[in-house]
């Protein structure tokens, strides 16, 4: 059945950093559950974003916890430059590491929340011998890379049958979040099919022009 509660997790990459300290008041105001850091190494996805520098700078800044999404190959490599805290999620790609279940235990370890990322044409069986050592399961409804894609339609099915698996598997518990294009109209139906976590973006909660905390709090209204 998943969370009853519907959270939001902001994403970073879509931050105006001239008025970042600003930002984050807002998001705190607005009572956003996670910050989402989408950290991209160039390679695994064709592109780079932010970095552990980054993330400590907001560190410093607010006790929101953090929602790592590594897009990197061999992310276990890289867990020491994070400075990971209780509450904090790791979201690492099934797709990027041979030695998951090894990769899930380290960030365990580290004391934060084991999760995996599937990319949209990755079948959800694929976690079948983790679920063990997973906390929450990291659905994408767009490739990984870039900010302002459109949702592929298939992720809302895909959605729909990772929350019934799960559940069948006796793992209801576990909480399903989503990334990319999670529009106000999207997360609707993300809802609707099992979603419990939102990677809120360009196309929900930073509309340009727009007023952050209004937003969030509206957007907060839309998937409860």
């Amino acid at each position: 059945m998943g969370s009853t509660a519907s959270r939001i997790s902001p994403s970073m990459m879509c931050v105006d950093f001239r008025r970042l300290e600003g930002t984050v008041r807002s998001l705190e105001q607005a009572g956003v559950e996670y910050l989402h850091f989408d950290m991209m190494d160039g390679h695994f996805v064709p592109n780079f974003t932010l970095g552990p520098d980054f993330m400590n700078c907001v560190r410093d800044m607010t006790a929101i916890p953090f929602d790592l999404h590594l897009m990197m190959h061999k992310p276990e490599e890289h867990l020491h430059l994070f400075q990971l805290r209780a509450g904090d999620v790791v979201s690492v790609h099934q797709e990027a590491t041979p030695h998951l279940q090894r990769t899930l235990q380290a960030i365990r370890e580290y004391g934060a929340l084991a999760s995996v990322a599937l990319n949209p044409a990755t079948p959800i069986y694929t976690i079948e011998h983790v679920l063990d050592d997973i906390d929450m399961l990291l659905i994408m409804t767009v490739n990984p890379g870039f900010a302002g894609q459109k949702l592929i339609p298939a992720t809302l099915r895909k959605i729909r049958a990772a929350r019934a698996y799960l559940d069948a598997q006796g793992f209801s518990h576990i909480p399903i979040e989503v990334d990319g294009n999670v529009s106000w109209d999207n997360a609707v139906k993300m809802r609707e099919a099992g979603a419990d976590i939102f990677v809120a973006g360009t196309s929900s909660i930073f509309r340009k022009d727009g007023d952050l905390e209004q937003l969030t709090r509206e957007f907060r209204t839309c998937i409860a």
